[in-house]
């Protein structure tokens, strides 16, 4: 909510690249696993890409390896995705969230996505559409 602010969202042709940020306020990501979750009409949130702020690993959905990266930048306490060669698919809401260590495992923060995290963000829009 207030601890987390997406940004970048936009209209994209196909085969485009765009940038994702989601700024954190009231902690630092350092002791965080962070995430980016999207949203389509009609369809349950999936987990796309996290990170863990602690040792910097990362997990990435099978429909977006080798097009997003995640990355942070602790010095802003801020996390982006970086989207390139984007699909029609890949439209819709995005959202960033975050959970204090320990978790059981970053996959599972990412793939089992929960309302329960400290904290989620109110999403930020990507349309791709030629």
């Amino acid at each position: 909510q207030v601890h987390l602010v997406e940004s970048g969202g936009d209209l994209v042709q196909p085969g485009g690249s765009l940038t994702l940020s989601c700024a954190a306020s009231g902690f630092t990501l350092d002791n965080y696993a962070m995430g980016w979750f999207r949203q389509a009409p009609g369809k349950e949130r999936e987990g796309v890409s996290c990170l863990s702020g602690r040792d910097g690993s990362t997990y990435y959905a099978d429909s977006v390896k080798g097009r997003f990266a995640i990355s942070r930048d602790n010095a802003k306490n801020t996390m982006y995705l970086h989207m390139n060669s984007l699909k029609t698919e890949d439209a819709a809401v995005y959202y960033c969230a975050a959970e204090k260590f320990p978790i059981p495992s970053l996959r599972g923060f990412c793939v089992n996505p929960s309302s329960l995290y400290d904290y989620w963000g109110r999403g930020t829009q990507v349309t791709v559409s030629s």
